[in-house]
């Protein structure tokens, strides 16, 4: 497999200026033992996840070669919207699978987007199945969450961003679900600056991507497994094979976090930094609070924030405790 390029992630940044917003850091409010920490909140973006560069990266790319008939996409929810948003945007039709456990204010936005949604049993199908019956009947064209070159290109612009507004910055911590917003993010930096550690974090209830990055192959966990994390964005069964091929070229390690540990970094980063973040977001940030230890660094940090489309009432009760 070919890894994307420098050129093709500035690429994709000329696609992606008309739509998104350039996020800016902010210090993490850290407890005073390091300097220079902040946080990247992709919360900002329009459909308040990173995902609408990839979405959008891939959706353009398919109109410049050759006007697709329709969208489609498999999705618990961000990733979701950030394509119906790019086909409305384009004047694209979409279809988004989602599972029938998928947040309801992620349901909501994505119809809210004008796409037709069709539900999975999580216990019973795969949305791979799903999404391929759709295809096949319509004819339209798939846009994977994570395992495609655009859209690895599409999320790597975080990393440029990062590198031009914090040059000095010596590590990188990034959420890890499928993988590619990893696969772009460290492709970005390790390109500008090989020296600067790029660090992966997922919770130890879904930790498939740990696994994968140690032993160099794919490893898939069962559903019922990953399904027991809060953090509902990181519930994928694999990274793509693609992806892993970008973490083990570009990745220095990946760390795994507990659930509390999680829970505390949501709540910390809405009393102390201001910024609502779902529990998938808040990931890097429940690195740095469990597992900051393993960190090979302790200063020049940036920890992207993913996402901010948390349920109202799991950030009530993540806040009130």
């Amino acid at each position: 497999m070919m890894l994307v390029t420098l050129d093709e992630i500035y690429a994709a940044r000329e696609r992606l200026r008309p739509v998104i917003t350039r996020t800016r850091l902010f210090p993490a409010g850290t407890d005073g033992a390091s300097v220079n920490v902040y946080v990247k909140p992709e919360s900002f973006q329009p459909i308040g996840s990173f995902k609408l560069r990839g979405a959008y990266n891939k959706v353009a790319a398919l109109v410049e070669q050759g006007r697709p008939a329709g969208i489609v996409a498999h999705s618990s929810g961000n990733h979701a919207q950030g394509v119906a948003y790019a086909a409305r945007a384009l004047g694209l039709p979409s279809v988004i699978v989602m599972p029938n456990n998928a947040p309801p204010i992620k349901v909501d936005a994505t119809r809210a987007l004008d796409a037709e949604i069709v539900f999975y049993d999580v216990a019973t199908q795969t949305r791979e199945q799903v999404t391929e019956q759709i295809i096949a009947e319509r004819g339209w064209a798939l846009v994977h969450p994570f395992a495609d070159p655009l859209i690895i290109a599409g999320q790597g612009t975080i990393g440029l961003e990062i590198f031009e507004d914090f040059p000095d910055v010596e590590q990188v911590i990034v959420p890890i679900g499928g993988g590619g917003l990893i696969s772009g993010v460290a492709a970005a930096i390790k390109h500008l600056n090989p020296a600067v550690k790029v660090i992966g974090v997922e919770p130890e209830l879904a930790a498939d991507a740990r696994d994968s990055f140690v032993q160099g192959r794919v490893v898939a966990w069962a559903a019922a497994d990953t399904n027991r994390t809060i953090a509902d964005g990181t519930r994928t069964l694999s990274v793509g094979a693609i992806n892993l091929e970008h973490m083990q070229a570009h990745v220095d390690a990946v760390l795994t976090v507990s659930e509390d540990d999680i829970r505390a970094a949501v709540r910390r980063l809405a009393l102390n930094v201001k910024l609502v973040t779902e529990p998938s977001g808040a990931l890097p940030f429940a690195a740095w609070i469990g597992q900051r230890e393993k960190l090979p660094v302790q200063r020049n940090t940036v920890m992207v924030l993913s996402g901010g489309n948390i349920d109202p009432a799991l950030l009530a009760e993540i806040v009130g405790r």
